[in-house]
């Protein structure tokens, strides 16, 4: 860790020439002068996601440089909306600074909360008088669905709607379970099926959130874990002179128990 940091001068600095910058490129660069808020969307898409893998390799150097490259783009569309006329950086940065003092009156104001869970219901309160009609209307439409339902159940917590107490949910999973076996012997009904198998999935989310588990991020990790052991029983086999197509299910459930231990 750097002694000290920088001072806020510096930072101040720092943005200061990402503004010039962003002002040069927008100007002399071909490329930076085509692009709109639409042809940026995507990419603004990927950086996250790239911000976010980071994240979970706990590389922070590779997360400095992804955060570096979102504060680009928030700069990019800040610039475009200059031109527009509607907006720029510093309308941005006013509007969250507003938004943060008034929905921390714990922190700027006289309001005192006991907890963090106190918080969140005074936030969602305060979005509602800022004229939000539904509790779920801050919910992204294009979220990831796992995304979206721990958001959803997280929004619907924050005015009372949960259950008293967690251990609760895991009747609400085994029920989903046997519907789902029920439906599925019903018949093919892919439909029917389809949407057991999505209340089940929900019912998943909303205990991984009871527990303080981000749902999203423990799926990535077992997708991780499975892709490190798969590509183990490819490396195996390849030593083998088999290929998977070759093995049997024991051969290679032997070569996944050795994966497990490694």
């Amino acid at each position: 860790m750097k002694d000290n940091m920088h001072t806020k001068s510096e930072k101040l600095e720092a943005f200061g020439q990402l503004l010039e910058i962003m002002d040069e490129l927008r100007a002399k660069c071909p490329w930076d002068r085509e692009q709109t808020m639409e042809s940026l969307r995507n990419l603004t898409i990927e950086e996250t996601y790239e911000l976010a893998d980071a994240i979970l390799d706990e590389d922070l150097e590779e997360v400095r440089k992804e955060l570096g490259d979102l504060i680009l783009h928030i700069v990019f569309y800040s610039r475009i909306g200059s031109e527009k006329g509607a907006f720029d950086i510093a309308d941005v940065i006013r509007g969250i600074n507003e938004k943060l003092i008034f929905r921390h009156p714990h922190v700027f104001g006289e309001r005192k909360v006991k907890d963090s869970g106190e918080v969140i219901q005074n936030w969602e309160e305060l979005k509602m008088r800022e004229g939000n009609r539904s509790v779920l209307a801050g919910v992204p439409v294009s979220l990831p669905a796992m995304v979206k339902s721990h958001r959803i159940q997280d929004k619907a917590r924050a005015v009372g709607f949960d259950w008293d107490e967690r251990e609760q949910v895991w009747d609400k999973v085994l029920e989903e379970i046997n519907e789902v076996r029920q439906e599925l012997g019903n018949g093919n009904n892919k439909e029917r099926i389809e949407e057991e198998l999505g209340d089940l999935l929900f019912s998943v989310v909303n205990a991984a959130r009871l527990y303080d588990i981000e749902p999203e991020t423990a799926l990535e990790r077992t997708n991780r874990k499975f892709i490190k052991r798969f590509k183990f029983l490819e490396k195996k086999a390849d030593e083998l002179g088999k290929s998977l197509r070759e093995m049997s299910l024991d051969e290679m459930e032997a070569i996944w128990q050795e994966a497990k231990i490694r």
